[in-house]
């Protein structure tokens, strides 16, 4: 439909949106990103209904609007955008749209009752990718437009997710046109679209156009004026009109309106008057305007301006205390002096008179309102969510009743993928305030909402939660649980298991007090540094090794000892005994799983990496195979999925796949940078892209991932996988800076010994930095190398025996190093280390000088990858030949 009033001087922004239609409607289908910003009154609405009317006969077209008192509700703007859509569905063909993402998706559209494990927010996210992709290519005979106007005030929810779906616009073939106001942007420091350019893909496919609106010229108000009152409005007339409105379209066309009313003839002795009249159309004159059209109506407008946008008349009625008959009288009157449109629902005519009228309510008036209608939206059935965002506005007043809702709409929030809406429920809670009996647990609750949001502020809560009375023993334990777990995020592992031996030794023996000496050992033994730990790990052998794993606390402990001792290089047999009671039936999914919110994802993680560097290869892979289904299927797209997929590409590095390998470790790079940064899952995944990129002779891409990722010292307080400064050391010597590298290496080994962490395959600072030192000190090397066998063979996996051999031979003479050698590839051959095993074969083929060897060598280097060993390969094949 077109706008009411032609758009004067917006050329080059309808220029702009024609394009960018003309790009979605044409045979490449390009989508795009349209922004437009102006300050209020500027004509952004005006402007999309024009775009709206361009594209109605060509594009599918949704929209939706933020409202100021409507920001608090999550997901406000996406469920006006998607639901519409949605409802032609029946239920069957609409649960097929989601796919595997209903589950987590569609409660947050209000489509479906929260069910399964709290939603990861990034995970909500993607399903609302999915769903739109999904829609979008229904729709392919017509492309999809969608339109957010106000998005200065759409939720936090919708604009996180507007920001990174506009990302991967050029994958699909919609255009996004949205408006806003970039003061009030700004203050909220929204993460939006029109900042987030630089994450779009380089496939040169998706466009994004930015457009400021400026004020009217003089000589465009004067044309506005003249449309509406005729040609004989004079210069000086238009030319006040333009002073007093500064050239806003909104205030010139109420202005005009104002003219009209009052039947002043525009000429310049008319002029004098207008600065009265255009005071009537915005703040104090505005609420002076809707004063005089009498009490009824102006109570009506402000239950409108409380309850904010899509406003229903009935509601508002309630909420005013009048008949049916009185508010369609209110709505009559309001039209007529345009303050509202439409009939039911209702929309105030512009968002500058919505404020206007909300913020002319006296303060105690406005904060009755809103608990009138939160008591309104409760006894209609709506839940305690929809009537969070009236509660939010009510003064404190020692109201339990208040408490339970807001904690009740905090955990309906928690259940669609809302914790910032929790949170701000649970924290006015707080100012209520609850009965001391209750404060404890409800910090405990907050603590809960902001762990995946905010670490810091979680551990502020749960500390705060545990030095009051009020928390029972089971939520104590669950409490220390997770404020260690929140320390452990926040880079404080010394504190997490300090917290957690203090509450130990108030607990009571049984299943709570296992739980947190399970978790104490843990965060103790992920310390990059540790006081004493091989005493740590003679107590969790005590504790641990007559265990059967008849429980989960059983369980943890189990794996807990299983990770430590692979750590330490202890007997590789026994570690896999412990691995296998660790489980049940070879998988954590009935004991330790990857979504259990009582024990957390580390404890199966830590099973899986013992099974990595114990060459159980196999059994690794499907544990991080289980992982990544697990956390897809619960939405847990965040840094969970991250890791899951460094983990798998953990796995492939230790086969010897280093491009699967490197496909993976980038994926989860991806992931978890879509989540924040500096975060442990970054440290994980950039330490083992750069071990894979200089496994596959990559040594400047792996330097590129060192630099973006700030890969070096200081390290996090937790430990790298795999061990941080061993991999940054081998980086160092690949760039040939021998010295440095020889520091790095030094400095790992002094950390490592005394904890005894002899595992070679792990941290293998011994034999990088024996060959190093081969040159300058091959005493000491050959005592490094010498030291690390006998570790090696303690362990006892055919990669740690292969690999040290294959250390030893460089210091022994030419007959005994090819000996050295041949039962290296022994060794290499029965393990999955292909990469090592391609390693030992070059070695091998050029201790005995042959080509055949060299050329079975460049095949198994360039079937793993690794194209800098093959080119290796490939010299000493020529420089063979050329002895000969």
């Amino acid at each position: 439909m077109k706008p009411s009033r032609p758009l004067y001087e917006r050329e080059p922004e309808l220029a702009a949106a024609a394009r960018a239609v003309d790009d979605l409607c044409g045979a490449q289908a390009v989508g795009g990103l349209l922004v437009f910003s102006g300050e209020a009154g500027l004509g952004k609405t005006a402007l999309l209904a024009e775009i709206r009317a361009m594209a109605a006969d060509r594009c599918t077209v949704w929209s939706a609007r933020g409202g100021e008192t409507v920001t608090s509700v999550p997901f406000h703007v996406v469920r006006q955008l998607l639901q519409p859509a949605l409802d032609r569905f029946p239920p069957d063909e609409t649960r097929a749209l989601f796919g595997d993402w209903y589950d987590t998706t569609a409660p947050a559209l209000g489509l479906a009752e929260p069910s399964g494990p709290q939603p990861d927010p990034q995970g909500v996210r993607d399903g609302l990718d999915f769903v739109v992709a999904r829609l979008a290519s229904r729709l392919s005979h017509r492309p999809l437009l969608l339109m957010v106007d106000d998005a200065h005030w759409a939720d936090g929810e919708s604009l996180t997710w507007l920001a990174s779906f506009t990302a991967r616009l050029g994958e699909l073939p919609l255009l996004v046109v949205q408006a806003h106001r970039p003061q009030e942007l700004a203050e909220r420091n929204a993460s939006y679209v029109a900042d987030r350019d630089a994450e779009r893909g380089s496939d040169g496919q998706g466009t994004t156009t930015r457009v400021a609106l400026r004020a009217l010229t003089p000589d465009a108000t004067a044309e506005l004026v003249r449309a509406a009152l005729g040609e004989h409005a004079d210069d000086p007339f238009c030319r006040e009109v333009w002073a007093v409105t500064g050239g806003n379209p909104y205030e010139a066309v109420e202005l005009v309106a104002k003219v009209q009313d009052q039947e002043l003839a525009p000429v310049e002795e008319s002029a004098g008057q207008l600065r009265e009249l255009g005071a009537s159309a915005r703040g104090s004159g505005l609420v002076a305007r809707l004063e005089r059209l009498g009490t009824n109506a102006n109570r009506f407008a402000w239950a409108a301006a409380v309850l904010g946008t899509d406003i229903s008349q009935e509601l508002a009625a309630t909420l005013a205390g009048m008949s049916s008959a009185e508010a369609a009288d209110c709505t009559a009157r309001l039209r007529d002096a345009r303050i509202v449109s439409g009939f039911d629902p209702l929309e105030f005519v512009h968002p500058l008179i919505a404020t206007a009228v909300y913020r002319s309510i006296p303060p105690a008036t406005r904060t009755a309102m809103h608990g009138r209608a939160a008591w309104a939206i409760t006894r209609a059935g709506l839940g305690a969510a929809a009537a969070s965002r009236h509660l939010l506005e009510v003064h404190p007043d020692d109201d339990q009743e208040l408490v339970a809702q807001l904690r009740e709409a905090a955990g309906q929030h928690l259940a669609v993928g809302a914790p910032e809406a929790a949170r701000r429920c649970l924290e006015r809670a707080l100012e209520e305030p609850p009965r001391p009996k209750d404060r404890a647990v409800l910090l405990y609750e907050l603590g809960c909402a902001t762990l995946l949001s905010s670490p810091p502020t979680t551990v502020q809560h749960l500390r705060a939660a545990l030095d009051m009375p009020g928390l029972d023993d089971g939520l104590r334990v669950d409490a220390t649980f997770r404020l260690a777990a929140a320390l452990a995020h926040n880079n404080q592992l010394k504190d997490a298991a300090i917290s957690l031996a203090a509450e130990a030794a108030r607990t009571a023996p049984g299943p709570g007090l296992m739980r947190l000496q399970a978790a104490h050992f843990m965060w103790e033994g992920m310390q990059a540094t540790e006081d004493d730990g091989p005493a740590r790990s003679r107590r969790l052998t005590r504790n641990a090794d007559h265990l059967k794993g008849r429980d989960n606390a059983e369980r943890a402990l189990l794996t807990l000892r299983a990770f430590d001792a692979m750590l330490r290089g202890e007997n590789a047999q026994l570690i896999v005994d412990l691995c296998e009671r660790a489980l049940i039936d070879g998988s954590p999914a009935r004991g330790l799983g990857w979504t259990d919110s009582e024990w957390g994802f580390e404890l199966p993680t830590m099973v899986g990496i013992t099974y990595a560097f114990t060459d159980q290869l196999d059994r690794a892979e499907s544990l991080f195979g289980e992982a990544v289904r697990a956390f897809e299927i619960s939405g847990w797209s965040g840094a969970h999925l991250a890791f899951a997929h460094t983990l798998l590409g953990m796995v492939h590095r230790r086969r010897g796949r280093l491009a699967e390998a490197e496909g993976f470790l980038r994926e989860g790079l991806r992931l978890a940078d879509r989540v924040g940064s500096g975060l442990p899952v970054h440290w994980d995944a950039a330490c083992l892209l750069i071990d894979t990129l200089l496994a596959r002779g990559r040594v400047a891409e792996a330097r590129k991932i060192a630099d973006r990722y700030h890969f070096g010292p200081p390290y996090p307080s937790a430990m790298v996988l795999p061990d941080g400064p061993c991999v940054r050391g081998r980086l160092l010597l690949a760039e040939g800076r021998k010295e440095e590298a020889i520091a790095e290496l030094e400095a790992a080994g002094a950390a490592l010994e005394p904890r005894e962490r002899h595992n070679g395959i792990w941290a293998p600072w011994a034999g990088d930095l024996a060959r190093a030192l081969a040159d300058d000190d091959p005493g000491r090397a050959a005592h490094l190398a010498a030291r690390a066998r006998v570790h090696a063979e303690r362990f006892g996996t055919d990669t740690a025996i292969g690999e040290a051999l294959r250390c030893v031979s460089l210091f022994a003479p030419p007959e005994e190093a090819a000996q050295l050698l041949a039962d290296a590839l022994r060794h290499l051959e029965k393990s999955s280390s292909a990469y090592e095993h391609a390693l030992a074969r070059v070695d091998y083929g050029v201790a005995i000088g042959s080509h055949r060897e060299l050329a079975r060598a460049q095949k198994q280097a360039m079937a793993c990858g690794a194209e800098g060993l093959a080119a290796r390969a490939q010299e000493a094949r020529a420089s063979i030949r050329s002895a000969e």
